[in-house]
């Protein structure tokens, strides 16, 4: 699975740096996620970021630079989506999808994990 390493460990640090988190790295999606209190939060591709939202915000959420919509087969998963580097190249860029990834995660529902 090749994802980016360097914006992995952009990820890393980003998360770490906020108290009270329970953070678990796992290889999902084809690249690796990171899981937020047992939800997945927001996933490293080897081309960016896939991020996890909430979807009442894909509209605001598609405006943005650097946004892919996440299609699997044939339909577009509401509330997911991929950003380009050009998306998250400044540092106010990179927070803002940290952010909207953390935000969603504090009401989101975790998958149900398998016996």
């Amino acid at each position: 699975m090749a994802y980016d390493t360097i914006l992995a460990n952009r990820v890393r640090e980003q998360l770490a740096a906020v108290p009270g988190l329970s953070i678990e790295e796992k290889k999902m999606f084809g690249g690796l996620a990171f899981l937020v209190n047992d939800k997945m939060c927001i996933n490293i591709t080897e081309e960016g970021l896939m991020c996890r939202y909430d979807p009442v915000l894909e509209y605001e959420v598609a405006e943005r630079n650097g946004y892919q919509p996440m299609i699997m087969r044939g339909r577009q998963l509401k509330g997911y989506c991929y950003v380009t580097p050009e998306g998250f190249a400044s540092t106010t860029d990179f927070n803002y999808w940290i952010k909207l990834c953390l935000d969603y995660n504090e009401v989101a529902k975790a998958a149900r994990r398998k016996k």
